[in-house]
């Protein structure tokens, strides 16, 4: 029996995100183990961070030719493949070649907001849409999740290298399994282009990606907007256990826990905003909200983290819920408001803008703590920018649907 073209397109970049997710994670996860490999102190992992998000960006910068030569699951292939070739090269001994399969780790994740989107906005049923993108991008944390579970036993079961082993074969194995996917999903593709490799070396990609976001009024408001969740979403993930055992006394167990619940509200509650989205019959309201609502969960989790236990974990889960369940909404609103032709290239810019804030967001955060000696100060100050957008985002519409 063949199943419907949304339910195939679904479970496809469904798959492939859980995976590339779980693969992702576990590069800080075995952090401890590969600086030690190398010689180096363990906070030195976050250069090892900082150059597979610098492939991230490059591939969001770059990609557009490639994806529409090649199409989106043939892309989507590459990408696995180039996430397992980037741990082997990653788990060697040499700092200079492990810092290339980091690159080519980079690489490898981008793939999945711009190739996902364009297939998703092509099969999934326009009035659930907002859900659907949504399921899929629950995979993001998920693979987390999963990550978090189950590489610390694998390393414990057969050594570093059978861990590494065997995260490699199951990116291998998933390459493998969506390629029956690709005579349905990859009908329509883009211009071919031969000369796809030259332009993904090119500067000029860049600019292109900038330029693509003015084809609609709304995307550099969407656009902006990610930025800001963004920011705070890299702000909370980075910040929030080390927030939790420095300045109220938690034990690394407790805050992992913590982070657990956070990361699973934000799995339920990324379905459940792109089901409301659906029927609210629009993405930017919503964006708005949550926006609102995710700056006042984070000054209230600021407030009460000191406070009893069950108190700590209903502020995780509002603050997992509102700022990190926004992506589907966001990336569905950017997809409907792109023109057909564009919807991979606009996806891609509006991401690395938005991943730009995210490497950029934990840095100054990490500046403003150490002027104010803590970190209630910059979780004040994310919380604020992400209320302001949301409060602008609202009044931008309000004076727009007078005006009509």
């Amino acid at each position: 029996m063949t199943l419907p073209l949304w339910l195939s397109a679904l479970g496809a970049t469904l798959l492939v995100q859980v995976v590339s997710s779980f693969a992702g994670a576990a590069v800080p996860l075995l952090g401890p183990l590969l600086t030690l490999r190398w010689g180096l102190a363990p906070q030195d992992i976050g250069y090892v961070s900082a150059v597979v998000s610098a492939g991230i960006c490059w591939f969001l910068a770059c990609g557009g030719a490639m994806l529409g030569h090649h199409g989106p699951i043939r892309t989507l292939q590459f990408g696995l493949l180039s996430v397992a070739a980037g741990l082997a090269i990653l788990s060697q001994t040499g700092v200079a070649v492990a810092l290339v399969g980091a690159l080519m780790v980079g690489l490898g994740l981008a793939p999945n907001t711009p190739a996902g989107s364009q297939i998703l906005m092509r099969a999934a049923p326009p009035g659930h849409r907002t859900l659907v993108f949504s399921i899929k991008q629950a995979g993001v944390p998920l693979g987390g999740a999963l990550a978090g579970l189950a590489v610390p036993p694998m390393v414990l079961a057969f050594g570093f290298t059978g861990a590494i082993a065997a995260i490699i074969v199951i990116a291998l194995l998933c390459a493998l399994s969506v390629q029956g996917f690709r005579h349905r999903l990859d009908e329509e593709k883009g211009p071919q282009n031969p000369a796809w490799p030259r332009l993904f070396l090119s500067p000029s990609s860049l600019t292109r990606s900038a330029r693509v976001l003015g084809t609609d009024p709304s995307l550099p408001m969407l656009t902006a907007m990610g930025v800001s969740f963004s920011i705070t979403q890299a702000c909370i993930t980075a910040f929030t256990a080390t927030y939790m055992v420095t300045q109220h006394g938690k034990s690394l167990a407790e805050a992992g826990l913590y982070m657990s619940v956070l990361l699973a509200a934000s799995t339920v509650a990324r379905i459940f905003f792109g089901w409301l989205a659906d029927r609210l019959g629009t993405g930017l309201v919503l964006l708005s909200a949550l926006a609102l609502g995710a700056g006042g969960a984070i000054l209230l989790l600021v407030w009460l983290a000191g406070a009893s236990p069950w108190l700590v974990y209903g502020c995780m889960i509002l603050v997992g819920a509102t700022s990190m369940g926004w992506n589907g909404v966001h990336m569905a609103e950017l997809a409907r408001a792109a023109p057909a032709a564009l919807i991979g290239e606009i996806t891609s810019g509006a991401s690395l803008f938005g991943f730009v804030g995210s490497i950029c967001g934990p840095l100054a955060f990490a500046i403003v703590a150490g002027k104010t000696g803590g970190f209630t100060w910059p979780f004040v100050l994310v919380a604020g920018q992400l209320i302001a957008f949301g409060a602008f985002a609202l009044g931008r519409r309000g004076i727009a649907a007078l005006t009509r």
